[in-house]
């Protein structure tokens, strides 16, 4: 047991209510996985650059390797265990990513798919260009890029009522 002071915590995450002592230190990608078992976020990098640890809070995305949770006290947080929808059938981003193969190896798909979120709030109907600088902070190792873009248009028109019409190459 740590002789380090702990100090409580009070979030939503996902829709339900947690409150937890955590030491000062302890990041949030870290409280996430080893404390509430929420492993979807990766810890890939813990620099901020790979983006794996993507989470929702909010309404902003924020990699939760660059904030301590204690800094989240009081907030509204959304991992991708909390992107289904309420029925428990796919969001549109979701749905996007495995029609159009956004996925490989997944292991930047949670990340992805959060930023991917912020962005069509902030923007519903974006450009490739738009789509592209705004995932831009979230790496794929295996290069998917393209399906990532067309997953993420993919889910913009569902959202936006329209059918996807994917660009000939």
């Amino acid at each position: 047991m740590s002789d380090i002071e702990q100090i409580p915590v009070t979030m939503t995450i996902n829709g339900k209510k947690v409150q937890r002592f955590v030491e000062p230190r302890t990041l949030l990608i870290h409280f996430l996985r080893e404390d509430l078992n929420l492993t979807g976020p990766h810890i890939g990098c813990e620099t901020s650059h790979c983006g794996a640890c993507t989470v929702e809070l909010n309404g902003m995305s924020v990699k939760s390797c660059t904030m301590f949770a204690v800094q989240a006290d009081g907030v509204e947080l959304t991992t991708i265990e909390g992107m289904a929808n309420a029925d428990g059938t796919l969001s549109a981003l979701q749905e996007g990513f495995r029609q159009m193969h956004g996925l490989q190896c997944g292991f930047c798909t949670p990340g992805m798919i959060l930023r991917a979120h912020t962005l069509l709030k902030e923007n519903p109907n974006p450009t490739e260009e738009e789509i592209r600088m705004g995932i831009s902070g979230n790496l794929c190792r295996c290069t998917g890029y393209q399906n990532i873009v067309k997953a993420i248009q993919y889910a913009a028109a569902k959202l936006n009522g329209t059918e996807f019409q994917e660009a000939a190459e």
